[in-house]
């Protein structure tokens, strides 16, 4: 071996063993006449982990309106997990207990009692029959520190159509938060209960077809 190529390898060799990697990648130097030497690279290891959604310390708010007023209410996680690598989102889901839907707005415990009831019918969610909606997080991009836009697949009453909106996630220490709004149409999920754009001459009777789910979650490391 020439003085030359000796120093070449020498000083390769030396920067190599400078890192101090998780995840080691074995490869081949070539040497003088052909030879080669086997060595090892870093490769970067990925650090994932899975945040469990805290059914109890989360939150669901939906908000709809029609053309004479509006309602608002609350609705509760049944399950839910959060997955990160690098401490950035990447994916998770949840599921929504269609029936713990309640209503917040009206004083009137019949009306109260009465929304609800219609709310968990056949007319609305038929929450008899789909007890659940889902969301599975199809991607989550990063726009600025914790701010993301998040994309996904929303199933309700057993119909999935793809959401769209931005996201805030904040992770301290082996906890997380999470908080969205997430507009729906409902009629794309055959919800059509007094919608200008199926049924005529409703006049004050119309219930707009898009409503807020606003969530809030909050979730600990496994």
């Amino acid at each position: 071996m020439t003085k030359l190529s000796g120093a070449v390898l020498l000083t390769a060799f030396v920067s190599l063993t400078a890192f101090t990697p998780s995840v080691i990648k074995s490869v081949k130097l070539t040497k003088g006449r052909g030879e080669t030497i086997k060595t090892t690279v870093p490769v970067k290891k990925v650090k994932a982990s899975t945040f469990k959604v805290d059914n109890e310390n989360s939150k669901l708010t939906w908000a709809a309106k029609k053309a004479t007023g509006d309602h608002n209410g609350e609705v509760k996680v049944s399950n839910g997990n959060l997955n990160l690598e690098n401490n950035a989102l990447k994916g998770g889901s949840f599921d929504i207990d269609l029936n713990t839907i309640t209503d917040a707005d009206l004083t009137d415990q019949a009306q109260n009692d009465k929304l609800v009831s219609t709310l968990k019918s056949e007319t609305f969610f038929n929450a008899e029959k789909f007890p659940k909606a889902n969301f599975v997080i199809s991607s989550a991009t990063k726009t600025s520190g914790n701010q993301y836009n998040v994309k996904g697949k929303l199933t309700i009453k057993g119909i999935t159509n793809e959401v769209t909106f931005p996201a805030t996630v904040t992770v301290n220490g082996n906890k997380l938060t999470a908080a969205a709004k997430i507009t729906i149409d409902r009629t794309k999920y055959d919800i059509k209960f007094r919608s200008k754009n199926f049924f005529e001459n409703l006049g004050d009777k119309v219930i707009y077809d898009d409503f807020d789910l606003n969530v809030n979650l909050n979730a600990a490391a496994q």
